[in-house]
C-alpha cells in the first residue's frame, strides 16, 4: 500500500499493545477502528493525527482557549468528507507503515482524501507545533520524542 500526506487511515490495535503512553488516542471499542487518522508521510516516520466527530465537546476547549490566548493551534474544527471534524493536532503520533490496519474509504469506495486547502492548513498547524517544541513549548499531549525513538528503533532492527 502506498502511503500518502492526507489521505485518511486507521491503525492495528497493535500499535497501542506495543507502544506504552497513555496519552495515545486507542482505538474505540478495540476492533472498531475508530478513530481515523489523517497521516504525514515524512520518509519511513508516518505522522497520525486523530479526528473526531465530537465536535461539540472540541469547541467548548477551542472556544476557552481563544478567551484565555487569543487562539487554537491544537485543535482544529473543520469540514471533512462533507461532515463537521475535529483535528487533533495535539493528539498527533509517530507510527510506521506495519501497524496502518487499512485506509479510509468514502461512502463510494474511494480511498479518503483531505481536500488540498485543509491539507495545507494541517500541514501548517503541524510544522507550527514541531517548530514550538524544538524550542522547548511542547504542545502535543503524546511523548512523541519517546515514541520516535521506538519507532527508529524498530525500522533499525
Amino acid at each position: 500500500m502506498e502511503i500518502q500526506t492526507g489521505y485518511l487511515y486507521h491503525i492495528k490495535d497493535e500499535f497501542f499493545d506495543i507502544v506504552n503512553d497513555k496519552n495515545l488516542m486507542t482505538n474505540h471499542e478495540r476492533g472498531k477502528k475508530r478513530p481515523t487518522y489523517f497521516t504525514i508521510k515524512e520518509g519511513d516516520i508516518l505522522w497520525f493525527i486523530p479526528l473526531s466527530s465530537k465536535v461539540d465537546k472540541y469547541k467548548k476547549i477551542v472556544d476557552n482557549k481563544m478567551k484565555k490566548f487569543g487562539r487554537c493551534d491544537t485543535i482544529l474544527i473543520r469540514e471533512i468528507l462533507g461532515e463537521k471534524s475535529v483535528i487533533l493536532l495535539q493528539n498527533a503520533f509517530p507510527t510506521l507503515e506495519k501497524y496502518i490496519d487499512h485506509i479510509h474509504l468514502t461512502s463510494d469506495g474511494k480511498p479518503a482524501k483531505v481536500v488540498e486547502s485543509i491539507k495545507e492548513e494541517i500541514l501548517y498547524y503541524f510544522e507550527y507545533l514541531m517548530k514550538l517544541k524544538t524550542r522547548g513549548i511542547n504542545l502535543f499531549f503524546t511523548d512523541i520524542d519517546s515514541i520516535k525513538k521506538q519507532m527508529m528503533k524498530e525500522i533499525n532492527n
